[in-house]
């Protein structure tokens, strides 16, 4: 009795084993940087079903929309890293937003433990059916003859519809404005209500209107055609070989999270992404699940990281 009363005390001491025993016995919090309605939104809810299952809890997921993402990355750095506040983050705020804001409240591979890469997929950009252009050469045509260019909408200053636009506008020598949102959702509203004639979106936000026939795809962003949009060819097909924009979520939680938890957090969450519904799930609104181990991401975002600084600063993009 005395040796297993001995052997507890010490497991508990030593925190690891009693830690992942324990963890989790509560709600989780999932942060999404974005407004509902829009691509990352909807890829947290859909991983937040299967994955409150296998962890035993239910996941609460939590829209802290603004700055590209980069408010709900600042409250997650800044949460008590138990494993029970985590972060579903994009390309902006986990790779671009401290190339334009050097006042950052955050460092991204500083102040957060990456846990696992969630998708990885291409963006859209579709247009309003009161836009004339039907081919990408047209949408530049009309853009270069338009007074005053051709607005884009996107998820927000540093998002991943901002950087592909961005791009495009760069190796085109398209007219185009940017227009910033709090998310993909409040985006698309705009585009289908004809506020704003264009959107450089996430894939999950435009592949239902676009099937639907309410806007129109002109091309995808990323380096293959995107499995849910088979028929709408990559801008770089259309006379623009080497363009390639990707975006891509991932999970991670404040820095400090202990090593047990982040291990728990990666196989259920790789189990989640296996999952046959859930990917079947993703697949149609054109992400791909990209499961990894917490190295594997790290490396990413440091590839990433370094990419996309380029990027800006080559473009002259700046936060506005």
């Amino acid at each position: 009795m005395k040796r297993t009363l001995l052997a507890a005390v010490a497991l508990a001491l030593s925190g690891g084993a009693f830690a992942q025993g324990t963890y989790p016995n509560r709600p989780l919090t999932l942060v999404v940087g974005f407004a509902p309605g829009g691509g990352s939104d909807i890829t947290a809810r859909t991983i937040a079903k299967q994955l409150a299952e296998y962890l035993g809890q239910s996941i609460v997921v939590e829209n802290r929309a603004g700055a590209g993402g980069n408010i709900a990355a600042a409250y997650v750095a800044k949460a008590t890293p138990d494993g029970y506040t985590i972060f579903l983050g994009n390309v902006g705020a986990l790779a671009v937003a401290p190339h334009l804001n050097s006042n950052l409240p955050y460092m991204p591979l500083r102040d957060f433990a990456p846990i696992s890469m969630a998708v990885i997929f291409g963006n859209v950009l579709v247009v309003h059916p009161s836009v004339k252009a039907t081919t990408l050469a047209e949408y530049v045509k009309e853009a270069n003859s338009r007074p005053g260019g051709m607005p884009y909408g996107s998820a927000g200053v540093g998002s991943a519809g901002h950087l592909a636009g961005e791009l495009f506008k760069l190796m085109a020598k398209a007219n185009l404005v940017h227009v910033p949102y709090k998310g993909g959702g409040p985006a698309m509203s705009d585009l289908l209500g004809g506020q704003v004639p264009s959107v450089f979106a996430s894939a999950p936000t435009a592949v239902g209107p676009v099937k639907a026939g309410r806007i129109r795809a002109l091309a995808t962003t990323g380096a293959k055609r995107s499995a849910s949009l088979p028929d709408v060819p990559t801008i770089g097909e259309l006379g623009y070989p080497g363009y390639e924009a990707t975006n891509w979520y991932a999970i991670v939680a404040p820095a400090k999270t202990q090593k047990d938890i982040i291990a728990r957090l990666n196989r259920d969450i790789v189990r989640t992404l296996e999952e046959k519904e859930t990917r079947a799930h993703l697949l149609d609104h054109g992400e791909e699940p990209s499961p990894s181990t917490p190295e594997s991401l790290g490396k990413y975002m440091e590839r990433e990281y370094e990419t996309w600084g380029k990027v800006v600063k080559e473009a002259h993009i700046q936060a506005n």
